[in-house]
């Protein structure tokens, strides 16, 4: 099992990912994804240039770095459940970026806890997960498989956010509640995600007709460049 994941690993940072992490989730891939226990997550970067000038909001650039960093996502993922399937496990790969039709805002798994729990970083108090390599201006990808990639146990890691309240002072939409993340919370416990989406709907229907706002992103002091 070590070398297969060490060749999956090795394989997806060819690819592209910048970086790639095995854990489990038990109970929490929830009841439709309930014999899929184990996930992958990969990480991919956003642009650190495109990213810095976020604070003033975003742009046409933003929009298309985000947008091209999904599909490389959705790529390399339905690539790493096809090398599972092929050993005779079953996978699924979450799309990067896809919510529901419905005021709920959410994908068919949360990308965020999936990535808690592989070890990979925590969630911020601007809801965004924070990788502990490269901080909030990264993207996410999910692979779901009942493929033993990991032991049975639960990873937990609680915000590192401490008394940084910068997202929160910055968002335009007042979304950001200020509150340090502990597992368990309902996201609108620190996230109003409705306030989000409604504000970038109007405020910048110019830039991807209102998907993406970024400011959040472009004040978190945890980003990192980190070199190769």
């Amino acid at each position: 099992m070590e070398e297969f994941k060490n060749s999956l690993k090795e394989r997806l940072l060819f690819e592209g990912a910048d970086a790639v992490h095995f854990g489990y989730l038990g109970e929490l891939s929830g009841e439709r994804f309930s014999s899929l226990p184990y996930a992958i997550t990969i990480i991919v970067r956003l642009s650190s240039f495109i990213t810095s000038e976020l604070h003033e909001g975003p742009s046409k650039l933003y929009f298309h770095n985000y947008r091209t960093t999904n599909a490389i996502l959705d790529r390399m993922s339905l690539l790493a459940a096809g090398m599972i399937e092929r050993k005779g496990f079953r996978a699924v790969a979450i799309p990067a970026s896809q919510t529901d039709d419905g005021e709920n805002i959410a994908g068919a798994i949360s990308h965020k806890m999936a990535a808690v729990h592989t070890g990979a970083g925590y969630i911020g108090k601007n809801a965004l997960f924070i990788s502990d390599e490269f901080g909030s201006a990264i993207r996410l990808a999910t692979v779901l498989t009942d493929m033993p990639l990991a032991e049975n146990t639960l990873l937990h890691r609680e915000s590192l956010c401490g008394d940084c309240t910068i997202c929160r002072d910055a968002c335009p939409a007042k979304a950001i509640k200020g509150e340090n993340y502990r597992e368990g919370m309902p996201r609108e416990s620190i996230f109003d995600a409705k306030s989000c989406s409604d504000y970038m709907k109007k405020a910048y229907q110019h830039i991807g007709r209102g998907a993406v706002c970024g400011i959040c992103i472009g004040v978190c002091p945890k980003n990192k460049i980190k070199k190769f």
